[in-house]
């Protein structure tokens, strides 16, 4: 038998031009994701790592099942009874932190507009909000002000959001300009419906920001010596005049 033909390989070449380009476009690859783990590496440099230890874990969840508990217990007694008809406006602040509180908690303070610790808010006194106050309370002091501290508040801390802006109300042209067709037009009025509870006083308070109150400097860095003079959150009647003052 005669031995078949070896059968020759055809080895195919490539361009010159076309191995220059290969190179050039993996040359170009590589400084591209040299220069994006760079990028990478310089935006995570500025943001530090997070450690939460054991214990935060378990004060967040033991405070958490607690609200739980306290708002269980809530639905299952009667209703607050509403105060006299002369407290139609309460004011709302918070004095204590809510880090690893339940949800619902954490709902309740956002609709408040109380997100931020010694901020504080107008709030229309009804059965909804009476509720929702007995919901926060141990974050949270309300009582019923006073004109004079509902004068000062506004007078010194008010701001209105306008266009997602923050304002400050030192010129009743804007005022007339933003709440004229509701029959407001400079501070007094707007002090007057918020005061008094009048028919727009929805209007007025979401006009006006949540009041962003401060303590003194000496004062922050005694934390404890602070809250002791604050007192402890919940209903304080007309003592929230007295809180007003301290952190106004």
């Amino acid at each position: 038998m005669m031995a078949e033909p070896e059968v020759k390989k055809v080895i195919k070449l490539v361009p010159e031009n076309l191995l220059k380009k290969r190179k050039a476009y993996q040359a170009i690859k590589a400084t591209q994701a040299k220069l994006a783990l760079l990028e990478k590496r310089k935006v995570c440099k500025g943001r530090p790592l997070k450690f939460k230890r054991l214990e935060q874990f378990l004060k967040d969840s033991h405070r958490k099942h607690r609200d739980e508990s306290r708002i269980k217990r809530m639905n299952h007694r009667p209703s607050i009874p509403l105060p006299p008809a002369k407290n139609k406006l309460a004011f709302a602040v918070r004095i204590r932190e809510i880090k690893g509180v339940s949800p619902k908690v954490m709902k309740v303070v956002q609709l408040l507009r109380l997100r931020k610790i010694f901020s504080g808010a107008f709030v229309k006194v009804n059965k909804t909000s009476l509720a929702m106050l007995k919901v926060v309370e141990p974050y949270v002091a309300w009582g019923f002000p006073n004109l004079k501290s509902v004068r000062e508040l506004i007078l010194k801390r008010g701001q209105a959001k306008i266009n997602k802006r923050k304002v400050a109300l030192t010129d009743n042209t804007l005022i007339e300009q933003h709440m004229g067709k509701h029959g407001i037009i400079c501070l007094e009025d707007l002090i007057h419906e918020v005061f008094s509870v009048g028919k727009n006083f929805r209007v007025v308070n979401n006009f006006l920001r949540p009041f962003m109150l401060s303590v003194a400097r000496h004062a922050a860095r005694d934390k404890a010596g602070l809250l002791k003079d604050l007192g402890s959150p919940g209903a304080r009647g007309a003592d929230i005049n007295s809180i007003i003052r301290q952190l106004n």
